[in-house]
């Protein structure tokens, strides 16, 4: 799966994308999953409340299943400007 990072998760996580292999159900299993990687993880994912997450490039809940899913994007909210 391809787990994409975008504005300051990309900076605190250190990288834009990443390939792993994961048995996460759920969207919210997954970013337990990455919280127990590293620190960097951990700290990038402490306030899910502050994200987006898209699945196959659609916006998606945290509770969404990750069966059959190819590509999940973590975000921050979008803001006008």
């Amino acid at each position: 799966m391809r787990i994409m990072y975008f504005a300051w998760l990309r900076e605190r996580i250190g990288a834009s994308s990443e390939e792993i292999e994961t048995g996460a159900a759920t969207v919210d299993a997954l970013v337990e999953e990455l919280r127990a990687k590293e620190p960097r993880y951990a700290a990038a994912f402490e306030d899910t409340s502050a994200l987006r997450v898209a699945l196959d490039q659609e916006e998606a809940a945290f509770d969404a299943p990750l069966a059959g899913v190819r590509e999940v994007a973590f975000f921050p909210p979008v803001t006008g400007g």
